[in-house]
């Protein structure tokens, strides 16, 4: 198979595992504007930064 040659199978998990990575990386940034404690906001930041990193990669797959 080619480098874009992805099977039906795949494809259909690579969009669900692109569901799970935007979901966990909007909850992150809520937290991270909802949280009082600066270092608690400031480590949320990071965890969505860290999920939209991985949503971005999944998507150059497809």
């Amino acid at each position: 198979m080619g480098k874009n040659m992805l099977t039906t199978k795949e494809v259909t998990l690579l969009s669900d595992m692109l569901i799970y990575e935007e979901s966990a990386c909007k909850k992150a940034r809520l937290y991270s504007k909802t949280l009082t404690d600066k270092q608690l906001s400031d480590d949320f930041k990071r965890i969505a930064a860290h999920h939209e990193k991985r949503f971005n990669s999944l998507l150059e797959l497809l």
